[in-house]
């Protein structure tokens, strides 16, 4: 009895330390849980507050970005409205140059191609400094090489065509460039010189040699397509002047060569003349314009400019004729004596002088009237011609032009005007 007694209470104390137990299991496994539960609050708590961050800074790199993007279109906006003010500027300046002043009209207009620009009386000069024939290289082709699977340059090796080909090609280019800008034809014709700086084979110095120069009118050049020429022989063609060689940089005299400094050219103008005019009793300035016409069209067929200079007081220049061609050609001074008497030789001997003083090829002097013997035979053996009324009559005849000379109705005018 005792022991059933025993048993049971044993079997109940075991009960309730059973269901102690499992309250207690179920105590902690609830504190656990809730743990776990503040656990993964506050891991929500602070991934969103992570989120918030991001989205925070997601925001503001945004309006970052807005506001760069705002600030480089006002940046790109404010310098186009500057690229446009210079541009109307620049506008304003060449139409204003184009009117009143030439010579900055073209400055302008071919600034961008980095050459001096001289202008005087429809001639428009450049001269462009060449690049040196160590600068000129041409890749001609690669080759694989199959063996170490690398890429071999090979160099053109015919530098010297090449070398001539970019150069008369620049002359062609800047030229077509130059007419094509100016819309308005103030330049009738354009000298180009182009000049190379390299180291001499002679000194070893650095020298700048000119080795090309052409002088071409507008008219012949409008028809060449430069596109579609050899720019050797379209060169040689125009009857430029240029070494056989370019890459030997031989220097060559300038077909013309416009001096910066010379101011004395004026405006050319018309002379209305008919048969009934006494060329020997005609205004001096008229006649010095007749003069110059009928030279301009001797020389006009090979390109030639004919300029008048002022009022007859410059030292004995009357004329000045820049002619492109390469044997006679040059620069040529005439003076127009409208006399009624003898040309003295002392006049032919200011016009020799005057051509040496120029740096001229040759002068001519041409006269109404002519020479005495001791004017012809100081001009002989020199770079003079000695032209009279009949040389001035034939001419005049040769040019579709009719007038008479006659000396002593030209001296009774004379004398009725002073």
């Amino acid at each position: 009895m005792d022991v059933l007694i025993f048993c049971g209470i044993a079997i109940v104390v075991i009960g309730i330390a059973a269901v102690i137990s499992d309250a207690k299991q179920k105590r902690e496994m609830k504190e656990l849980e809730k743990k776990a539960e503040e656990r993964r609050i506050i891991e929500e708590k602070r991934q969103e507050e992570l989120r918030k961050q991001r989205e925070e800074q997601e925001k503001k790199r945004l309006e970052e970005e807005r506001i760069q993007e705002e600030l480089r279109l006002a940046e790109e906006h404010r310098l186009e409205e500057n690229r446009k003010a210079e541009q109307r500027l620049f506008e304003e300046k060449v139409n204003n140059a184009r009117e009143h002043d030439p010579a900055t009209f073209f400055r302008l207009v071919l600034s961008q191609y980095q050459i001096d620009t001289i202008y005087a009386n429809d001639i428009l000069g450049i001269e462009a400094n060449l690049p040196s024939k160590d600068t000129v290289r041409q890749i001609n082709k690669y080759n694989y090489l199959k063996n170490d699977g690398t890429i071999k340059v090979q160099l053109d090796r015919d530098l010297p065509k090449l070398y001539e080909k970019h150069l008369y090609t620049l002359c062609l280019n800047t030229i077509h460039d130059a007419f094509t800008l100016d819309t308005t034809r103030l330049a009738k014709s354009i000298v180009y010189n182009g000049f190379v700086e390299d180291f001499s084979p002679r000194t070893g110095q650095l020298e700048r040699n000119l080795i090309l120069s052409l002088m071409i009118d507008r008219d012949t050049f409008s028809g060449i397509d430069i596109s579609h020429v050899d720019p050797k022989m379209c060169f040689k063609s125009l009857k430029g002047v240029s070494a056989a060689k370019l890459i030997d940089i031989v220097p060559v005299q300038p077909v013309l060569q416009i001096n910066k400094e010379d101011h004395r050219f004026i405006e050319n103008k018309d002379v209305s003349i008919n048969e009934g005019t006494n060329l020997a009793a005609m205004p001096w300035e008229d006649f010095e314009q007749l003069v110059r016409e009928i030279f301009e069209f001797e020389f006009a067929q090979n390109g030639g400019e004919v300029r008048v200079t002022q009022a007859s007081r410059d030292g004995g220049v009357d004329a000045v004729v820049f002619d492109p061609d390469p044997l006679r050609g040059g620069k040529i001074v005439i003076q127009a004596k409208r006399y009624t008497n003898t040309v003295p030789v002392s006049a032919i001997r200011d016009l020799y002088g005057t051509v040496i003083n120029e740096g001229a090829n040759s002068g001519i002097i041409i006269t109404t009237s002519d020479y005495g013997r001791d004017s012809y035979e100081f001009a002989k053996d020199k770079p003079l011609k000695l032209l009279n009324g009949g040389h001035l009559l034939a001419l005049l005849n040769k040019n579709g032009r009719k007038g008479y000379i006659n000396l002593v109705e030209a001296k009774k005018v004379t004398a009725e005007q002073e």
